[in-house]
């Protein structure tokens, strides 16, 4: 997090300014509309892609449509693209700029809530080889601004409707038993100057150490047509190679984030995926690229390299709770 605690504080101001008393998605009370029921529907059928094919891409105009079904206001989608614009740094990446926040799928109270702040890992034993692969990194947190957006709350809903029940290869570490899921939730932007390379995945082919995982466009800037296309391998492919040593035969797939809302879900523990760079159209000038990224797992065992910085206590000073569709 950042070390200047005048520019913490504004930076928290700036992002919590949204009053908690901000009317919050509730699906409960779109019940009898039947718009409600028409989102819900096309929800259902990409689920069932999904379940087919272990990964799915929905473009942004068809994701519009579901969250304006589930409740999402107007106002709301216009304000989510621009939450990046106040992300500072990253812990170990220079190119990157990042905000994170934990939330927890409850099918018991079947709602979302916002989960107290832990710092954040990721091991090789998880497919995921970079230089802090198994460190502990500290991000900052994400406010108001993002968790009580109602488009970000619909992207929650959405996401539960289309993980709940599907049945995906376990990962090791992680208890099945508990009828709650883990979400931690990344805002990011990648960052490509004259004199960095920015890499939306520079620990190149891996998984997330997840079980699903969503990513959803915002914006970019200055960004070149071929830039953070995003290729899907065969679990059989070496992790932590470079895109362009991957084999041909075991790419799975491919799509690219090029308009707001556009989405992509993965089952991780069964696809690992890799990204190009983010190029400049001006090489003079910087180019970015913003997005939320979910990882959804359920909670970690005492093994796990997590154990202990895992909590599901609500978060007190932040709190966020919106009903499922579970």
């Amino acid at each position: 997090m950042t070390s200047d605690p005048e520019y913490s504080w504004q930076s928290y101001s700036a992002q919590n300014t949204a009053a908690v008393s901000k009317p919050q998605l509730n699906i409960n009370a779109h019940m009898l509309d039947p718009n409600f029921y028409k989102g819900i529907s096309k929800i259902m059928r990409l689920r069932q892609s999904y379940i087919k094919d272990r990964s799915i891409f929905i473009e942004g105009r068809v994701m519009a449509s579901i969250l304006k079904h589930l409740g999402a206001r107007d106002d709301d989608f216009r304000a989510l693209q621009d939450v990046n614009d106040i992300n500072i740094g990253d812990p170990t990446l220079p190119f990157r700029k990042s905000r994170n926040g934990r939330f927890c799928f409850d099918l018991n109270t079947r709602s979302v809530r916002r989960l107290e702040f832990q710092p954040f890992a990721l091991s090789a034993e998880e497919d995921f080889v970079r230089h802090d692969s198994d460190m502990i990194r500290v991000f900052d947190e994400i406010g108001n601004d993002i968790q009580l957006n109602t488009v970000f709350q619909a992207l929650l809903v959405f996401k539960a409707i289309m993980f709940h029940g599907v049945m995906t290869k376990m990962r090791p570490r992680l208890d099945y038993g508990q009828h709650k899921w883990v979400c931690t939730l990344f805002a990011l932007r990648t960052v490509t100057t004259p004199a960095l390379l920015g890499e939306p995945a520079l620990e190149g082919v891996h998984t997330d150490g997840v079980d699903h995982t969503m990513t959803t466009f915002l914006k970019s800037d200055n960004m070149a047509p071929n830039s953070a296309a995003t290729f899907l391998h065969d679990m059989r492919e070496t992790t932590g190679i470079r895109l362009n040593e991957s084999k041909p035969e075991l790419i799975r797939g491919n799509a690219q984030h090029r308009h707001f809302l556009d989405t992509i879900l993965i089952v991780d523990h069964e696809l690992k995926h890799s990204l190009s760079p983010v190029y400049a159209v001006d090489s003079a000038r910087e180019a970015y690229r913003d997005m939320l990224i979910f990882f959804t797992r359920k909670p970690v065992t005492e093994s796990h390299i997590s154990a202990g910085i895992d909590s599901l206590r609500p978060h007190k000073g932040m709190p966020m709770e919106v009903p499922l569709f579970v």
